[in-house]
């Protein structure tokens, strides 16, 4: 199983929903950086279920505890490993579809994949996982403080946060539940996840990301550009169907003349349709894209689906489920931002004698 992130600064995880622990090891981290434990851990408790009405009532600690690599305070160079114990598991929730597949779920795929699968809780395809990869994001962030990186909630369902980023207020960001700086929209989102959530079913949405003060010269020319490390690290959370960045799509229907940045006399650009990004580098402006997220496929009504000898079954979600993923994913978005940014930042340093 392919279960690294990263090139040069990397992170290697493991664990199931339902096991014992989460944890991973995470490699090339420089030495010398004076880390903020408590800053770890709040970005874990913004992932966290059980934080609101309109998420998993799933209770859990999600305590980080870092077992190398870290001394006196300061990273020391060698592998940093953590765990973090899982507390609140329910596996009789999930006895029901031991034999069976739920629709648009990984169920059906693990099984043909590895002849055998971990039912309680999805196993290896639960949401859960992305606990290890906000560590390592939160420590991507105290590597590399001048970045400024803030994801929100900007639509749910067909609820859009009309207002462009740079009329939003990102310390509203933790203000509400949706995770919406916003407030008007904030409250029309919260009250359709709550909707949906009491006819057991559940909805799709967005997450807008903006990076801010990224130096110039970050991310590779050819296979590691930067905008495809992040739309692949993105694409790996789980319930993600897309991912665009500056003009993404609507770009397609531009012309030329339209869709150029031109430059001022600083260097800047007076538009950024290119996001922040051109031939896979940085250029210094604000990198923004936006991730699509699906309904959780884990609804709570009757489905029909089959079981595993391809019998006609129905299926309905029982135990604690998101009614909608994207309030606790944009932690996981901002962390793994920061995970790729650091990555690609170390390795521009071997790239021109002057970046030493």
């Amino acid at each position: 199983m392919f279960n690294t992130l990263g090139n040069l600064l990397s992170l290697t995880t493991f664990g199931e929903s339902h096991g014992v622990a989460y944890g991973g090891i995470i490699n090339n981290f420089p030495a010398g950086l004076a880390v903020d434990l408590d800053k770890v851990q709040y970005e874990l408790n913004r992932r966290k279920p059980g934080q609101s009405a309109i998420v998993t009532q799933r209770k859990e600690s999600d305590t980080v505890k870092f077992l190398s690599g870290i001394f006196d305070g300061k990273t020391t160079g060698t592998p940093i490993g953590f765990i973090i114990e899982n507390e609140n598991q329910k596996s009789k929730d999930y006895d029901h579809i031991a034999g069976a597949y739920r629709p648009s779920h990984a169920d059906f795929t693990y099984d043909q994949k590895f002849g055998f699968r971990d039912h309680r809780g999805g196993g290896k395809s639960s949401a859960r996982e992305t606990m290890n990869w906000v560590v390592a994001g939160a420590l991507a962030k105290q590597l590399l403080p001048e970045i400024e990186i803030n994801a929100y909630v900007s639509s749910v369902g067909d609820i859009f946060c009309e207002k462009p980023y740079q009329a939003l207020d990102f310390s509203q960001t933790e203000s509400n539940d949706v995770r919406c700086p916003d407030a008007e929209t904030a409250e029309k989102m919260i009250a359709r996840i709550k909707e949906i959530k009491k006819e057991g079913n559940t909805i799709g949405g967005t997450i807008t990301c903006v990076i801010k003060n990224v130096p110039v010269g970050i991310g590779e020319p050819i296979f590691s550009k930067l905008q495809a490390e992040l739309a692949k690290a993105m694409l790996n959370i789980n319930a993600c169907k897309g991912f665009e960045y500056g003009s993404g799509f609507c770009g397609a229907k531009m012309t030329g003349k339209e869709h150029n940045d031109q430059f001022n006399t600083d260097f800047s650009t007076k538009s950024n349709l290119s996001g922040g990004i051109q031939g896979g580098i940085s250029n210094g402006m604000d990198i923004y894209f936006r991730v699509a997220f699906k309904p959780v496929a884990t609804i709570l009504r009757p489905q029909d689906s089959i079981d595993k000898e391809g019998n006609p079954v129905i299926v309905e979600g029982k135990g604690r489920h998101d009614p909608c993923v994207v309030p606790r994913a944009v932690p996981v978005v901002e962390s793994l931002a920061a995970f790729v940014l650091a990555d690609l930042f170390l390795i521009n340093k071997t790239r021109n004698i002057n970046n030493f």
